[in-house]
């Protein structure tokens, strides 16, 4: 199961929106075949290592890092593969949390005779498609902000500046994070200080995020360079005609979901992003923007990229939300993660 979750990571930036996937055919004891998911539209891992193994699929085990699908999508039911090749056991990381499956798989083989096992590796597969498990069961993406501060939480000096509070080894760690990502989401606010492109540079993929403004009045310029290389959503609360337009003319897709403030709606947002398979949204973004996301219960977990330098009180904090007058208010987060990225430290951690 470990060999076949080393497996499933090859397709950590390509298999949106489906699930990163792995599969090892076993028989006495010896690796027959083995394989993974690369893209939607393409053949399951169950089908690459079946191919692989041939007839010694004939009496083996499967063993493969999510309950094989009995349900037929753009590819035909890997369960049914997997009775057809003779395979004898499938043993599975975890239930699929796909309501069109959750459990059907499984119990299509069971009911066929062949002995099932469930739960091996379960916690490592699930970090693996968190963003997938939370689409499937919550509606809505997982969501991971990603923050480079000082060490006294600063992320801009008072006059806007902030480029290279972080080193190298950092920034090019980001953009790895960027790159499994579904969806980059910023706010109006950071595209008209920093003009960024908000694409997947430091790392080799084929595939770019959908990059994601929320920009309630339609402010921005037809200039601005995220609107160059790749699709592009603007979440608006205004119904402006004539900026649509010119939006849509210059290849983006707006949507109006304004919430009763007349700002954009952001838990409806996410809503919207699930819908279209959007399973990993990594924000970077403003204070205000990461203020309103954590404040509204919008964050699911931090990605903190912490130098050893001090910026002091009139620098600018990583989120704005309302002042606290009591520490009962606070956010609490639990620490999965601290590992140093060069001279950085990077802490995950998550909201709870």
């Amino acid at each position: 199961m470990a060999r076949a979750m080393r497996l499933a990571q090859n397709g950590l930036y390509t298999t949106t929106p489906n699930p990163r996937v792995g599969c090892v055919i076993v028989r006495d004891n010896v690796i027959v075949g083995e394989g993974w998911h690369v893209r939607a539209g393409e053949a399951h891992a169950e089908v690459h290592a079946l191919a692989a193994a041939g007839d010694k699929a004939k009496g083996a085990t499967a063993y493969v890092t999510l309950e094989p699908c009995s349900h037929h999508g753009k590819t035909p039911p890997c369960a049914d593969a997997l009775l057809a090749a003779g395979i004898v056991r499938v043993v599975a990381a975890m239930q699929d949390p796909n309501p069109q499956v959750s459990g059907n798989g499984l119990e299509k083989l069971r009911a066929a005779g062949i002995e099932t096992l469930v739960g091996v590796m379960e916690s490592e597969a699930r970090e693996l498609n968190i963003g997938f498990v939370s689409r499937m069961t919550r509606g809505r993406p997982w969501v991971r902000l990603k923050v480079a501060t000082s060490l006294d939480g600063k992320t801009a000096l008072n006059n806007g500046a902030s480029q290279w509070i972080t080193g190298p080894e950092a920034r090019r760690d980001a953009h790895a994070w960027r790159a499994r990502s579904c969806a980059m989401l910023t706010g109006i606010g950071t595209v008209r200080d920093d003009d960024p492109r908000l694409t997947v540079r430091d790392v080799v993929t084929t595939r770019q995020p959908l990059r994601v403004i929320v920009d309630s009045r339609l402010d921005i310029s037809p200039s601005a360079k995220i609107l160059g290389g790749g699709k592009v959503l603007i979440a608006a609360a205004q119904d402006d005609a004539a900026k649509i337009k010119l939006l849509s003319d210059l290849g983006a897709e707006v949507i109006v979901i304004p919430n009763a403030h007349g700002k954009v709606d952001l838990a409806a947002l996410l809503l919207a992003l699930g819908k279209r398979g959007i399973n990993e949204v990594m924000v970077e973004a403003g204070a205000r923007l990461n203020g309103s996301l954590l404040r509204e219960g919008c964050v699911d977990e931090l990605l903190l990229y912490q130098a050893p330098v001090l910026l002091g009180d009139r620098a600018r904090g990583m989120a704005d939300f309302a002042e606290l007058t009591e520490l009962a208010g606070k956010i609490g987060m639990t620490v999965i993660e601290r590992r140093m990225i060069g001279h950085d430290q990077r802490i995950v951690a998550r909201i709870g």
